[in-house]
């Protein structure tokens, strides 16, 4: 699995709330032009579609919740599923780290290597979010 790690000006159980939240996708989700039937609030077995802007509509799923510690959620669309997992961890000053892994299955080794060459993008997405929720919270 590709990850990293991205530091949030803000305690976990706020930064796991909003990330957890599909309904904010589309502030910091770099890929998204908008997410449509969310299906109540984030839970295990939570489902929405991510609507991307190339066209793809990914059927997502929030697979584990552990309020504040840890959360994945697996996306699947035609031969592909694509799973990521968020870890949060308690930082200094009241900030949060937030560690995340990511990996894409697909057809032979075309998951390994868009796995890898995804890797940036989730970061700068995760770091997007990281800076709209500095600004929300003020």
């Amino acid at each position: 699995m590709a990850g990293g790690r991205v530091r949030f000006r803000v305690s976990r159980e706020r930064a796991f709330d909003y990330l957890v939240d599909p309904r904010n996708r589309a502030e910091w989700q770099s890929s998204l032009r908008r997410v449509s039937g969310v299906e109540g609030e984030p839970r295990v077995g939570q489902s929405w579609v991510d609507e991307t802007k190339p066209g793809v509509h990914a059927h997502m799923r929030t697979t584990e919740l552990v309020r504040p510690t840890r959360w994945s959620e697996s996306g699947t669309w035609r031969f592909v599923r694509a799973d990521l997992t968020l870890q949060f961890f308690d930082a200094p000053d009241g900030q949060c780290d937030v560690d995340y892994s990511f990996r894409i299955h697909a057809l032979g080794p075309v998951g390994t290597v868009a796995s890898w060459l995804s890797r940036p993008a989730v970061g700068a997405d995760l770091r997007r979010a990281a800076q709209v929720l500095a600004r929300l919270t003020g």
